[in-house]
């Protein structure tokens, strides 16, 4: 059962008071007294406003503590502060990995309930009891306990709500312990009674015993946690970011605020002026001063001390406040960017800024802001994952113990009709439907930190997972509800390509590059040459194949036609088909018919198409009359986010209402409208797509005029959409020499210097940490290894380590062929030697021997290239082939044949599939002809069953040439990976 329905089920049973205890966490506790006050709360205001708050069923809430799936006691909190004591010393025990004690300490706001048990005897505490089942009180005949008999309270758990949720609860126990179904222990599961009964029901059973009746009710009484419930959300954030308070926090951040503002625009811009005093308003109204303190903070630590790049992005850029605190780079009044998409005085959830650093360096980041904050002030949001993946019922599969083969079958989707026509398979199936959207684990979200006013454990206890910072027990959505906006400190990979790119261009050339002067990239025609041709391979967001076929279809050659399509690709809008019809309009603008006057004025940038939220907003304000904060509103409820469906009704009447005091028919409203409701769902922030045009602008900077670098940056931050071997071949193709791993030259990484690229150890199959970073490290400190001998004494590498070197040519410098190698190193390390850990103080050379010659071949190296690196780096793909046809028309020729059947010969580089309307698969390929250049592939779904991919390799492809908007691609007839030459020691 969720919450509301335990709720829903208690009062229907005329339950007045109950006890939420979650096993070793809290959870649900502060939805559960939420719930309570929300269904049975009386809404008439005065009531509300006096705190004469009556209640239907009372919310009692606490924490059921387990040790190795054994109940020890639970607590039960008192008030506030009871709660916030429970929740810290289940905090201390996860987070100092202690085991929770037998017996509980002392609690000053919670009471103690002991389980009952035959032999209990113990003195309590002033605050300590013992329950006791209905069943067991039998057992009560001359007991200890009856010395205390004050103690005594009723416990009746509620696990289950009938007999098809206790099943469920046993698979899903089963799941858990590993075990078949039939073997789950009694004392390992609820029984078949804890479920919800009535109070008279329940008074019955132990109505030979009022005492317990009476003592349980004291306890009950001694209990109130309303303070927790809020007729009105208010903000649980840190209030005030200085010490003097919030007034001073005012002062400060429209200080800050003015001083960024003659940076980014000057000191006479009025626009710019009237927008800062205008956000500035609403921000002190709604009491977020302190949030864009604390942003500020973070920025100017990360820019200051760290000299880290970051990049501002989400709903954040809408806001010159943010612009102006270099929170981000997207000028709002540069884009008509609305400041009501982040904030306005009507909004009832927070907004939260996204900020975005290189995956290597975020955890500085994190690591500074959970320093700066007050323990239990500062904590990682949570996530909840549920039972959504099918896969789920390869686990229920094996808990029924099922053999493997039929799970596997079960698990095949290819095999899906066939099954439903087992009558196992359906069972599985049922139970998975059961357990649909059920809590499965409680983890970390990627990067969203709360940084609290008051102790966060007043709302939750903390875990510790492995990444070392304490996280809450719930997810961003119960986070909202309490009062909590999070701060988003996340990474990504593109961040560490630009920041890698710029450092190593300064080390190679000497040249420094000022990676933020994003006015002069947006308007240099080299760039937005390359935006135009669609080959922005490495470049943030921009590389994928879909996103290079869009770039082509557009011409795309500016700033605000990419900012367009970082939306429209988005995959609502693509299905939805907004992406064809803003094609349509953007090749043939005078054709373009709007709607009515308005919708011309505000949707002329998009040809008439809703690209953006803030589209959506605009109609709603210039077409139909609502003010701002009313039309971001209703844009929100759209998109599915609006929990009250009355007051969501109530905005379209309102929207209807207004449009025909602006004058509009019923018909042109009714059409608007339709529009306006087909797309919201699908929306995507203009700020979030202006964000990521920023960032594809400084990476395809990089790219044209730094190439090398830019690409070795690449590879350093393990690549991007695809595979490692593409971005060497880039890196090739921009005239660097790129050479295999030597322990002479290359480090842990890739290294350029001027055109002489080595490629790094990261990435050899089979290295070892330690000797990746040690042969470097002992060649820096030591000088160059001489010689075989040498490197083996001087790294205290093992045989296997230094084998696999040998193999991928790594000591090439001694001029020695790789087998006279292998056969020396076995003269170093091929027997059991006592290890010396002191200096040779005299270096006794080895004996020598004379060996035949030893053949080796450029396709053998090759095999071994492709099992230690994963591609071969100086043979191409296409040179293992046993033919020598490579395809009768290559990829640059590929508009000068449309509507013609060609063969083509393509070395795969990846593959999406992609559901049709009628539920089949369809796939897109991509593929680099003998020349190196992409094409892409479509295999609709009554061709590929027939030819299907089978993994890397080339292909040879049978297919017709077809266009769409000035982009070729092959429609594919016939399909077939060709055949290779085998590796000759494998062929021995």
């Amino acid at each position: 059962m969720d919450i509301p329905t335990i709720v829903s089920n208690a009062r229907a049973l005329g339950i007045r008071q109950m006890v939420l205890t979650d096993i070793n966490n809290s959870s649900g506790a502060i939805e559960f007294i939420r719930e309570c006050f929300k269904q049975g709360v009386a809404k008439a205001p005065d009531e509300v406003q006096t705190g004469n708050i009556p209640y239907q069923l009372k919310p009692i809430a606490g924490i059921e503590f387990r040790k190795e799936g054994q109940l020890l006691y639970f607590g039960i909190a008192k008030n506030k502060e009871g709660m916030r004591e429970l929740n810290e010393f289940l905090s201390i025990c996860n987070i100092e990995d202690k085991i929770l004690p037998n017996d509980a300490p002392f609690f000053k706001n919670a009471f103690i309930v002991y389980p009952f048990t035959k032999n209990f005897n113990r003195k309590l505490k002033s605050n300590e009891f013992v329950g006791i089942k209905s069943s067991q009180l039998n057992f009560l005949y001359k007991h200890p306990i009856l010395q205390q008999p004050e103690r005594l309270v009723v416990w009746h758990p509620v696990t289950v709500s009938n007999r098809v949720e206790h099943r469920l609860h046993e698979y899903l126990r089963a799941i858990e312990m590993n075990t078949l179904l039939s073997m789950v222990p009694d004392d390992a599961k609820c029984s078949r009674d804890e479920v919800l009964i009535t109070e008279e029901a329940l008074k019955l059973k132990f109505e030979a015993f009022p005492f317990i009746i009476e003592n349980t009710q004291k306890l009950i009484d001694a209990c109130d946690l309303s303070v927790y419930f809020e007729p009105q959300i208010k903000s649980k954030n840190r209030f005030a970011y200085t010490k003097e308070g919030e007034a001073f926090d005012q002062v400060l951040l429209r200080r800050i605020a003015y001083k960024g503002l003659a940076y980014r625009y000057g000191n006479d811009n009025v626009i710019a002026r009237a927008r800062m005093e205008k956000e500035l308003k609403i921000i002190e109204f709604k009491n977020y001063c302190a949030y864009f303190l604390i942003t500020f903070d973070i920025v100017r630590y990360a820019m200051g001390r760290c000299k880290f790049y970051h990049v501002g992005r989400g709903s954040g850029a809408n806001s010159i406040v943010a612009y102006c605190l270099r929170i981000t780079d997207v000028d709002p009044i540069d884009l008509d960017l609305y400041f009501e998409r982040f904030l306005h005085e009507k909004r009832t959830s927070p907004p939260d800024f996204d900020i975005d650093f290189a995956w290597d360096e975020r955890e500085t980041i994190q690591l500074y802001i959970f320093k700066k904050y007050p323990k239990w002030h500062v904590a990682f949001l949570g996530t909840m994952s549920t039972f959504k993946d099918r896969a789920i019922i390869r686990e229920i599969g094996k808990v029924l113990g099922l053999p493997k083969e039929e799970i596997d079958s079960f698990t095949d989707p290819t095999k899906e009709r066939e099954n439903l026509q087992n009558a196992t398979y359906r069972k599985l199936v049922a139970v998975h439907q059961h357990m649909r959207n059920m809590p499965n684990q409680r983890s970390i979200h990627a990067g969203g930190i709360l940084i609290s006013d008051e102790p966060i454990t007043y709302y939750t206890a903390l875990d510790l997972p492995p990444k070392g910072f304490v996280t809450v027990q719930w997810d961003m959505y119960e986070a909202e509800a309490i009062g909590y906006e999070k701060f988003d400190v996340l990474s990504q990979r593109g961040i560490g390509h630009i920041r890698e790119a710029v450092q190593l261009i300064r080390q190679n050339r000497n040249v420094e590059i000022d990676i933020h002067d994003f006015k002069t990239f947006k308007n240099d025609p080299k760039l937005n040459n390359i935006l135009k041709e669609g080959q922005p391979v490495g470049c943030f967001y921009i590389e994928s194949p879909a996103m290079r076929q869009l770039l082509k279809k557009l011409k795309c050659e500016d700033y605000l036609t990419l900012v367009a399509a970082s939306s429209i690709i988005r995959p609502g809008v693509a299905s939805s088909g907004m992406m064809k019809s803003f094609i349509e309009r953007y090749h043939a603008p005078d054709k373009v018919v709007y709607l009515c006057k308005e919708m011309e004025e505000q949707l002329k940038e998009t040809y008439g198409v809703m690209v953006y939220q803030e589209d959506v907003i605009k109609v709603c304000h210039y077409f139909a009359g609502l003010d701002l904060a009313d039309a971001d509103v209703l844009r929100k409820a759209m998109s599915g986010k609006y929990r009250s469906k009355l007051a969501f009704e109530e905005l379209v009447n309102k929207f209807f209402q207004s449009a025909k005091l602006q004058g509009h028919s019923e018909e042109l409203i009714t059409e608007v409208w339709r529009q306006i409701s087909s797309f919201a769902g699908y929306s995507f922030s203009k700020a979030h797509s202006a964000s990521f045009a920023v960032e594809s602008y400084q990476s395809l900077y990089l790219k044209t005029y730094y190439p090398k670098e830019f690409m070795v940056a690449v590879l350093n931050n393990y690549g991007g959409f695809y595979s490692r071997w593409v971005y060497v071949h880039e890196l090739q193709k921009t005239g660097a020499k790129v050479h295999l791993p030597c322990v002479n030259n290359s480090d842990e990484v890739v290294n350029i210097k001027e055109n002489e690229s080595y490629l790094g150890f990261i990435g050899v199959q089979g290295l070892e940490n330690k000797f990746i970073a040690q042969i470097p490290l002992e060649r820096k400190r030591n000088g160059p290894f001489k010689d075989l001998e040498e490197f083996v004494k001087r790294t205290k590498i093992t045989l296997e380590q230094a084998i696999l070197l040998i193999r991928l040519g790594a000591l090439r410098f001694t001029g020695r062929d790789k087998k006279t190698l292998l056969w020396e190193v076995y003269s170093y390390l091929g027997h059991k030697q006592k290890k010396i850990n002191a200096v040779e103080l005299f270096n006794i050379e080895s004996k020598t021997y004379s060996l035949p010659a030893l053949e080796n071949s450029a396709l053998e190296d090759a095999y071994v290239e492709l099992e230690l690196l994963g591609y071969p780096l100086n043979f191409e793909m296409f040179d293992f082939l046993k033919t020598s046809y490579r395809g009768e028309v290559m990829a640059a020729d590929l508009s000068k044949n449309v509507g013609k059947t060609v063969r083509m010969v393509g070395n795969y580089v990846c593959e999406k599939t992609v559901h049709t309307i009628k539920n089949t698969k369809m796939w897109f390929g991509t593929f680099l002809d003998a020349n190196g250049d992409f094409f892409d592939t479509t295999h609709f779904p009554n061709t590929t069953p027939v030819y299907p991919f089978k993994g890397k390799g080339c292909y040879l492809i049978s297919g017709k040439i077809v266009e769409d908007f000035g982009f070729p691609s092959v429609e594919v007839l016939k399909f077939a990976k060709l055949e290779i030459h085998m590796n000759p020691v494998a062929g021995d």
